[in-house]
């Protein structure tokens, strides 16, 4: 992973030669905050002063997705030890001595990028970076970096150890990818495509898909973002309304909404409170489209005459949805309450045998 002006990073130091060693790396990488200790004397514009890096640390430590602490490892660990929430949500920590010689990945290696932080961290000193993780040391791909490379998130993370013991051992692995986003990363010889309902062995899986299913625990489940609702909605309509109706419809058609990556409206209800909230609320962006555009979308099972009539188009819920996934499939015609409409478009880059019907046999 290659730093960029959107990642930002820590640096920290105690010492005269960590704050040399700090200013070097804080050259050669963008988007740093560095946070010095308020006894050097050393000055360093933009620099934030601490008195007590254990207090600084809990102020700070969430607010950077990396870290950099050039210091002992022990006083590192005990200082961000507290913080410590989980490998899928952690930020990427390395540890660099005042030297520079080392660039140690301590935390969050994959997911986090801590990996990819200390070979950069090293470029930058001359160092070595130092990486313990056991796919990374018998050269061997990590899923969970395969997922977050390709924006896939990863609903189960316990079940990474199986995946990732299995391409360190040599053993096979069961996995179900329509969209051909992990498969062609591993093992040639250890991938066995298998179908839906066969995850039934102890072996380890992997199923790729916005399926939601009953799944054995073991088996790895990554959801692609390939899902986009497009939802209509009468003017100051509540946004709890809009939810309701969209978790209900995704519950119903068997939907994982960790796969819904946008919501889409018409150029109309760009402003719309209770819209934006919903939005807000999920961590989604809304696409817009204008009427003219909606219009032309002649492919909508349930157009409205209604709709036609107020506002020039006889979808706004499918039509946008549509438009939104590149003109891809309709997996859900629109649904609807007194206010709401919603309808569920998924990208089109995989076959036309993949529908949902055929994939939950």
């Amino acid at each position: 992973m290659k730093s960029t002006a959107q990642e930002r990073t820590a640096i920290w130091a105690l010492t005269p030669n960590g704050a040399r060693l700090a200013r070097i790396i804080a050259e050669e990488m963008p988007g740093i905050t560095l946070f010095l200790s308020d006894k050097l004397k050393a000055t360093i514009d933009g620099a934030i002063r601490f008195a007590r890096l254990k207090d600084e640390v809990h102020r700070q430590f969430a607010r950077f997705p990396r870290h950099i602490f050039i210091m002992a490892t022990g006083i590192v660990v005990r200082s961000i030890a507290d913080h410590l929430a989980h490998k899928t949500t952690d930020p990427a920590v390395v540890v660099c001595d005042e030297a520079g010689q080392f660039a140690i990945s301590l935390v969050s290696g994959h997911i986090g990028g801590a990996n990819a932080l200390a070979r950069e961290t090293a470029r930058a000193t001359g160092g070595l970076p130092v990486i313990t993780t056991a796919t990374d040391v018998n050269r061997v791909p990590a899923i969970d970096v395969i997922a977050v490379e390709n924006q896939l998130t990863i609903e189960n993370p316990d079940a990474i150890k199986n995946v990732n013991m299995a391409l360190l051992t040599g053993n096979p692995i069961f996995i179900h990818d329509p969209f051909g986003k992990v498969a062609p990363r591993l093992p040639e010889g250890q991938i066995i495509p298998t179908a839906v309902n066969a995850f039934w062995q102890n072996d380890a899986g992997i199923f790729v898909d916005y399926l939601r299913l009953d799944l054995p625990p073991h088996v790895l489940v990554l959801r692609p973002g390939s899902l986009v609702a497009g939802m209509g909605c009468n003017r100051g309509t509540d946004a709890a309304e809009m939810r309701d109706l969209l978790v209900e419809t995704f519950r119903t058609h068997n939907l994982a909404i960790s796969s819904l990556r946008a919501l889409a409206t018409v150029d109309l209800k760009a402003d719309e409170p209770g819209l934006l909230a919903l939005a807000a609320s999920l961590n989604l962006k809304i696409t817009i489209f204008n009427r003219n555009r909606l219009s032309r979308v002649e492919q909508v099972p349930t157009p409205s005459t209604v709709v036609e009539k107020h506002i020039g188009v006889k979808s706004v819920c499918e039509a946008a949805a549509l438009l939104a996934t590149h003109r891809g499939r309709l997996i859900v015609p629109k649904q609807k309450t007194a206010n709401v409409t919603v309808a569920v478009a998924a990208d089109g880059y995989i076959s036309s045998a993949s529908d949902p019907a055929d994939r939950s046999t």
